[in-house]
């Protein structure tokens, strides 16, 4: 009798079979720990949004605070003005919800008026890229809902949950 050399092809199917299993095991732990980490990084562009807020009401404070998340950015080279703060990323400036684009699985807008503002995250994909939405007024506690896409506005913003830590 001749000595085989390699594998059979009942042995690779039950390495490709075994491989499988570990994928669909893997996978979805892959899916929830980015999901994860779109929402983590989600609250804490709103907490950049916050800070450049009160820097943006301290620098100009007879405009107030800033209309829209385009004033508080500004494109490279940035030259800071009341129209072009130069306070955040110019990513996260230009997104605006329901733009196209958006940073790490999330939309940010921004409403305000000389007195108030209301930052907002949205999920692009709810229970894909997030399943929550933040907010933040100027108080600057950064609050959520969870499993819903709708952005709230400035007082359904201050009746949501605060988000711990």
């Amino acid at each position: 009798m001749r000595k085989q050399k390699g594998f059979s092809l009942i042995e690779l199917l039950i390495v490709v079979a075994i491989i499988l299993i570990i994928a669909a095991i893997a996978i979805p732990n892959l899916l929830r720990a980015r999901m994860a980490a779109n929402e983590s990084s989600a609250a804490s562009t709103i907490r950049t949004i916050n800070t450049a807020e009160v820097a943006y009401y301290t620098a100009y404070p007879a405009t107030g605070y800033a209309l829209t998340l385009a004033i508080l950015g500004g494109a490279q080279p940035c030259t800071a003005s009341a129209a072009q703060a130069c306070l955040i990323d110019d990513v996260v400036a230009q997104d605006g919800f329901p733009a196209a684009t958006g940073k790490n699985g999330y939309h940010y807008a921004n409403v305000g008026t000389a007195a108030t503002y209301v930052a907002t995250a949205v999920p692009i994909t709810l229970n894909s890229t997030g399943t929550r939405v933040f907010c933040s007024v100027e108080d600057a506690v950064v609050r959520f809902n969870p499993n819903t896409v709708v952005v709230p506005a400035y007082a359904a913003c201050q009746a949501l949950a605060p988000l711990s830590n």
